[in-house]
């Protein structure tokens, strides 16, 4: 029988994320602790695309460096996992049949997707399927979490992959242990407590309600992944068990579990 997987909502970091050597010893020691998947759906805060779109299926594609301004060995690194084409199918299975599945056979797993992955799983061998996030309405997103929730019953890892506070334009220190601003403190500190109440309205309200904003997302992508990981919970009122916290950049890298 196969485990069923949790669902999970990531910090997933620039490049340099894998030279920073606590938070990439919380995502291997985190990783360990999961059952192994037969599958990982990634769901990344830098791939925005109307209708719901699923990218490579295949074996071979190759990554998407979806950055600049970095150095050149980040533009080198490879993850060469298998392709997850009976994942694919069974997204567009799971859809409403009012609703258009996209594939995009050539689009490679982008930053948000494969950075973190380096880490979590180095061997690269287990298939890796990411899709689009295809609106910004946490009200969309959290349903369209529930219907990929019974994937956790087949060995799928859902990864929602953003960063809890992501106002890059506001950052005016960029050491990786600089210290956080207001805005971010403030917004995580929010945010945690919303969580450990399993408050999933008041997250769903944070445009509105939370302190910080709108300097702790200036655009939202980063935080919406949050919702899909939500709805895929058995129970997204039962609070998720906070794994990683503490701050890069000065943003929040507050991570998060799902049962």
């Amino acid at each position: 029988m196969t485990d069923r997987m949790p669902a999970l909502y990531i910090g997933h970091g620039a490049p340099p994320l894998v030279d920073d050597a606590l938070w990439t010893s919380e995502l291997r020691a985190w990783s360990a602790e999961l059952p192994r998947p037969t599958s990982i759906l990634m769901i990344s805060a830098h791939w925005e695309s109307a209708p719901l779109t699923i990218g490579a299926t295949e074996t071979g594609v190759p990554l998407t460096y979806d950055f600049g301004g970095f150095a050149e060995h980040y533009y080198r690194v490879r993850y060469p996992s298998p392709g997850a084409p009976e994942l694919g199918a069974r997204i567009k299975a799971l859809m409403p049949d009012t609703d258009t599945v996209v594939e995009q056979r050539h689009r490679g797993l982008d930053h948000g997707a494969y950075v973190p992955l380096t880490v979590m799983y180095p061997d690269a061998d287990i298939p890796v399927l990411q899709m689009s996030l295809p609106t910004m309405d946490p009200t969309k997103l959290l349903e369209l979490g529930r219907r990929l929730r019974p994937l956790r019953d087949e060995g799928v890892l859902v990864i929602g992959s953003g960063f809890l506070t992501h106002g890059l334009p506001f950052l005016r220190d960029f050491r990786t242990d600089a210290p956080a601003p207001g805005w971010s403190k403030d917004f995580d500190a929010w945010a945690m407590e919303a969580v450990a109440r399993g408050d999933v309205d008041e997250l769903a309200a944070f445009r509105d309600r939370a302190p910080g904003m709108p300097y702790a997302h200036p655009t939202v992508e980063h935080f919406a992944p949050l919702f899909v990981t939500l709805g895929a919970a058995t129970d997204p009122t039962v609070p998720p068990r906070q794994v990683i916290d503490g701050y890069w950049l000065g943003l929040s890298k507050r991570s998060l579990q799902v049962a």
